[in-house]
């Protein structure tokens, strides 16, 4: 007994089924690409404007620096390779530069962060919280340059600091703040942290106020405390946050200028020059483009590869 094979799907002049041939598998219905492909050109075209502006005022300045940075400072701008880069080695402003600037991610970093935790941490429920905060976040609404203006009225050496310590007979505190290393730059970091701090409060507030009560309820009826509720229940619950500060305040850290430019211009003696600050002076006071454009090639590195190894290790669900 034999099965017949045939398919009638296709049909043969006369409108009788024509057989398809043995062993033939039968051919897929047609589907329409048309719209898929549409959809791919319309979100394209949607996303063009904003493609050629990120390479327009981005990726082609940064393209153009980096080959910058590879010719001399002199009018015919011959190519020297990496002349400008061991610059780093053989520079000492460029080496103290280096130095402040780590001085600089370090105490940007910590400082707004402890201090916006802890400042938000007691005025997430005490009565004077909103005047408290207002002291704490107005700070941040001044620019940098405004900063500045006060530190220097209050650092110089006839400023309110010292005036205040004679005031009090203690004299022999009196400093010329922003006159000697590392002094200098301790005193700017600290004054960049009164600033920054405010931004990290209202951050920290707003992730006191995501954390559900019933979790810290849960905690005080097992027994923990508020060193154990805060680190144990507080802590995890803000890591997004945290992740968020201490990404703003590396960032900012890295590429300080305005606070240092207005109170010291870098000196004295470019002793408290940052890379942001060595990157400008090079360039237009210095008249040197290729080396400026080296210290910037290198800050836009370091910035990139800190952020994103900081983003990866904290964005990782495991934290490893």
């Amino acid at each position: 007994m034999s099965t017949s094979t045939t398919d009638t799907s296709v049909a043969a002049p006369g409108g009788r089924p024509r057989p398809t041939p043995p062993g033939s598998a039968p051919r897929p219905p047609h589907k329409r690409r048309w719209p898929g492909r549409r959809e791919r050109l319309g979100a394209a075209a949607f996303m063009a404007p904003a493609v050629l502006l990120v390479a327009a005022f981005l990726l082609a300045p940064f393209v153009w620096t980096v080959y910058r940075s590879f010719f001399s400072d002199t009018r015919t701008s011959p190519f020297t390779w990496f002349d400008n880069y061991a610059r780093f080695a053989s520079d000492p402003a460029l080496t103290r530069s280096v130095q402040n600037t780590l001085m600089w991610v370090a105490g940007t970093v910590v400082l707004p962060f402890v201090l916006g935790l802890a400042i938000a941490v007691m005025t997430d429920a005490t009565r004077w919280s909103r005047a408290a905060r207002l002291c704490v976040v107005l700070p941040y609404a001044l620019s940098g340059s405004a900063v500045a203006v006060v530190w220097n009225f209050m650092l110089t050496t006839d400023g309110a600091v010292n005036q205040v310590l004679t005031t009090l007979h203690l004299g022999s505190l009196t400093h010329g703040w922003l006159l000697t290393w590392p002094g200098n730059t301790i005193v700017m970091i600290l004054a960049n942290a009164w600033q920054a701090t405010g931004v990290a409060v209202i951050l920290f507030l707003v992730g006191l106020q995501s954390i559900p009560p019933e979790t810290l309820e849960a905690g005080a009826l097992d027994g923990a405390g508020s060193w154990q509720q805060f680190r144990h229940i507080v802590l995890p619950q803000l890591r997004p946050v945290s992740i968020i500060v201490i990404g703003m305040s590396l960032v900012n850290g890295l590429k300080s200028f305005d606070l240092i430019w207005v109170l010291t211009q870098g000196g004295p003696g470019r002793a408290t020059e940052t890379l942001a600050v060595s990157m400008y002076n090079e360039t237009f006071l210095e008249l040197r483009p290729g080396a400026g454009a080296a210290i910037a090639v290198v800050l836009t590195v370091i910035v990139l590869a800190a952020s994103w190894l900081y983003l990866r290790r904290q964005l990782d669900p495991k934290g490893e």
